[in-house]
């Protein structure tokens, strides 16, 4: 049997059946597959959920799909060869959940948090045609670690929330990002919440909201 790249945590469509949509969850630097994988309780039933695991580990159940390192200053610089690797990776776990699990590879959506966000970014970007919609939470956009696709982007569908009171991720800072996707006349919804770094009730209401608009 052919496993995936990463080890991973799997909620089946109900009813079971071929080619279900799938939604592949990635999470945050520090965190762990069951962080997003408890949203699976309220995702539509007719999607196969699968959460994976970074492979860096940072510390017991704490882990990263790139790592990030800050001077005395505060400054961040970010390992792009290790984030390109995950991406690609990522990518190929796209195919092999299509090939194990028997979901749809024309129904893919890509939900993440952070770190995770920001990489399901570069790989809609890098290699739209895996993908058809994203779920991008508390990221953004970074132009290091992806390689624009020459094929059609304007299939990709993101939803895309912030906290306005961000101190790990700065509102402004993700906001500006998103320059990029206009500069490529893709479409996006931007929906902003009075939060820290993390997903409030209402925040999570409206992603689904648009999900649900999404599989109609």
């Amino acid at each position: 049997m052919i496993d995936l790249p990463f080890f991973h945590l799997i909620k089946k469509s109900n009813p079971v059946k071929e080619s279900s949509p799938l939604i592949l969850m990635v999470h945050g630097y520090g965190s762990n597959e069951e962080d997003l994988f408890s949203f699976s309780r309220a995702l539509p039933e007719k999607f196969t959920v699968i959460s994976i695991r970074g492979p860096i580990t940072i510390q017991s159940m704490s882990y990263a799909w790139y790592n990030i390192s800050i001077d005395y200053l505060g400054n961040k610089t970010y390992d792009n060869k290790k984030a390109i690797e995950s991406r690609d990776m990522i990518v190929n776990c796209i195919d092999k959940c299509n090939e194990v699990y028997n979901t749809d590879k024309n129904n893919v959506t890509l939900l993440g948090f952070s770190q995770g966000s920001i990489l399901i970014n570069a790989v809609a970007l890098t290699y739209p045609e895996k993908v058809k919609n994203i779920i991008s939470l508390s990221g953004g956009i970074d132009p290091n670690i992806i390689k624009p696709s020459k094929l059609d982007l304007k299939n990709l569908s993101f939803y895309i929330s912030h906290g306005t009171e961000d101190d790990i991720l700065p509102f402004n800072q993700a906001k500006d990002s998103l320059k990029f996707l206009s500069e490529n006349n893709i479409d996006f919804d931007f929906e902003s919440f009075p939060i820290g770094h993390g997903v409030s009730p209402e925040n999570f209401k409206s992603m689904l909201n648009w999900l649900n608009k999404k599989i109609l």
